[in-house]
């Protein structure tokens, strides 16, 4: 080996092993390795970030940006709510859930796909009355294989396309995966959906960790306008979308005519209606029901920087001057431009309408208005905003438009009318323009580790081909694989990535394994593309541990898992993709 090769080959196994360790953020230790080729002269200080403006790093931000416009418009889980019947089989329910969030997976970032689904299992779980942990890790991992069927579903799949393009000047196409990753999926969610027994029932954190910041419910008041689906029917079916977790507390019909809310009691045209639940499940109901907030008043220019509006919640102090009043003598939207969306009272109940509900000390208020005047009235009111998360109570959803900007894109580069990165930044460009999401949502939906990291890797691991070092660790391995079949010769790269993958993320996996996959191919007189989708199909394939992928982390907590558990139930798993996978790469990808 040359001193450059040593330097590359060193260099990397330092990258794999603070990777492995944890003890620092996979972006710093990707920069540092990044810094240290720089040092050795292994990457040249010309081509030090050209990573920053490499087409993968576009296309996986544009990915992101698309999935959490789908996942932002609520469309999925008003579908699922009408469809799916109100069974309680865990394993219908279980089939319904796997097979949902694969298919999502396929066209949705698969963490988006999966955390679009959580909320309707945690529902399915309380009507059959079992531990979610039976339906998250199945879930988890339907999304990670229904990831390996398109070019988008996963971050694997769009950096191996690019490698592809770099080495031979075509790149894989949107579906070129579909063939070995239906394969894949079909084989796999079979096995989810009838070996989920293997997994431990516990409820141990049953509830997500967002949950437990609303304990108690909130009332929200709604109107049923004439464009509503909920006209004529009962007040159970307007409460179905929630299972359970919203109640009608109050109906008002004809402004002073009040209803007793009797679950058969039939909903009308123009009726105000207090609702109590979650403001997940208040969001739920009033979306699907497409009612009215009576509180919500348009925020035309609320605010004058960002023209953004935001949605918070706050505590009512002893000292605030709010107590004692209410919303229609303090005319909040006509002074400050705000509304009051909800209100929560944890000691009581609340049968007043919203306006004419007087607040108390203790009061938990969810209040919409100007991103930038919201923190300054709260001061002024003395009021203690809550820790940030998610409130889509009140914010403006787009509907289809989502969907139809994605579907445009996969269209454009399925017939090739543009080139996957245009095509990608152009719809999460689209996401922005048509406000499905909020200009202070933006970066948020971008993983920034995720990013930098690649765009840090992307020169290291072309530092491997460069120097020859990848032609040098594939020759060693062509050499161990020669007296091996093309089958077992694949089988290895496969069962490579596979056991690196849970060590490091899933994109690093790729940018370190490719060089050396194509590499070993060229030793052995084989076509690189069959290597290179063994290569994603491996590093998407993190069945083994919990740290590999956010899917896995994202269940965890809440399936109340044990790191154990995850090779006990991902083992026989692995083991069908290695199965199934090999001989329809040989079908699919010729080796000569």
């Amino acid at each position: 080996m040359t001193q450059p090769q040593i330097l590359s080959l060193a260099i990397l196994g330092l990258l794999m092993l603070f990777l492995i360790w944890g003890k620092f953020r996979y972006d710093i230790v990707a920069a540092l390795a990044l810094l240290a080729s720089v040092a050795v002269g292994t990457v040249s200080p010309a081509e030090a970030f050209s990573g920053f403006g490499d087409d993968i790093v576009i296309i996986v931000a544009s990915a992101l940006l698309a999935s959490a416009g789908v996942a932002r418009s609520g469309l999925m889980e008003n579908i699922v709510n009408r469809i799916f019947p109100n069974t309680g089989s865990t394993s219908l329910q279980l089939a319904f859930l796997v097979i949902m969030v694969t298919i999502l997976s396929a066209f949705v970032k698969n963490i988006g796909a999966l955390a679009m689904m959580l909320p309707i299992a945690f529902q399915f779980a309380r009507r059959s009355n079992t531990s979610p942990s039976l339906f998250l890790m199945p879930m988890s991992f339907g999304a990670l294989m229904g990831g390996m069927c398109t070019q988008i579903g996963t971050s694997p799949n769009i950096i191996i396309s690019q490698i592809r393009e770099k080495m031979t000047g075509q790149p894989f196409t949107m579906f070129d995966y579909a063939p070995v990753g239906l394969a894949v999926a079909a084989i796999g969610v079979v096995y989810l959906i009838f070996f989920y027994r293997l997994l431990p029932q516990r409820r141990k954190s049953a509830v997500p960790n967002n949950e437990h910041l609303a304990l108690h419910a909130y009332v929200a008041e709604a109107q049923i306008p004439a464009a509503s689906p909920i006209i004529g029917k009962r007040v159970t079916d307007l409460t179905a979308s929630a299972n359970g977790e919203v109640r009608v507390v109050k109906i008002i019909r004809n402004t002073n005519n009040k209803i007793s809310p009797l679950p058969d009691t039939i909903l009308a045209e123009g009726d105000i209606i207090l609702l109590e639940g979650s403001p997940k499940a208040l969001d739920n109901v009033t979306n699907s029901a497409r009612l009215l907030l009576t509180t919500e008043r348009h925020l035309l220019a609320a605010d004058e920087k960002t023209g953004e509006t935001d949605t918070i919640e706050a505590v009512i102090t002893e000292s605030s001057p709010l107590i004692g009043l209410s919303a229609q003598n303090l005319d909040l939207f006509d002074r400050h431009k705000i509304n009051m969306l909800a209100i929560s009272r944890p000691h009581g109940r609340i049968r007043s309408r919203l306006g004419e509900t007087v607040f108390h000390t203790g009061d938990v208020i969810v209040l919409q208005g100007g991103e930038n005047i919201l923190p300054g009235l709260l001061a002024d009111l003395r009021c203690l905003p809550l820790a940030r998360r998610p409130i889509m109570l009140g914010s403006l959803r787009r509907g289809l438009v989502p969907f139809i900007i994605l579907a445009v894109a996969i269209t454009a580069t399925a017939l090739q009318l543009l080139s996957v990165p245009v095509a990608f930044f152009s719809a999460a460009l689209a996401m922005i323009v048509f406000r499905v999401i909020p200009g202070r949502e933006i970066y948020q939906a971008l993983d920034g580790q995720i990013l930098v990291m690649l765009a840090a890797l992307i020169p290291v691991s072309e530092a491997l081909s460069t120097t020859g070092c990848a032609g040098f660790l594939g020759g060693k391995l062509a050499d161990f694989a020669g007296t091996l079949p093309a089958a077992g010769a694949l089988g290895l790269i496969l069962i490579a990535a596979m056991l690196v993958t849970p060590f490091l993320n899933n994109a690093a996996t790729v940018m370190v394994m490719a060089p050396i996959a194509s590499s070993f191919a060229a030793s052995l007189h084989y076509r690189p593309e069959a290597f290179l989708m063994a290569t994603a199909i491996g590093a998407a394939s993190d069945f083994l541990s919990p740290v590999g992928h956010q899917c896995n982390l994202l269940v965890m907590g809440p399936g109340g898992y044990h790191f154990a558990d995850y090779p006990k139930f991902g083992l026989p798993l692995s083991l069908l993709v290695i199965i199934v996978s090999v001989p329809m790469l040989l079908l699919i990808w010729p080796l000569s």
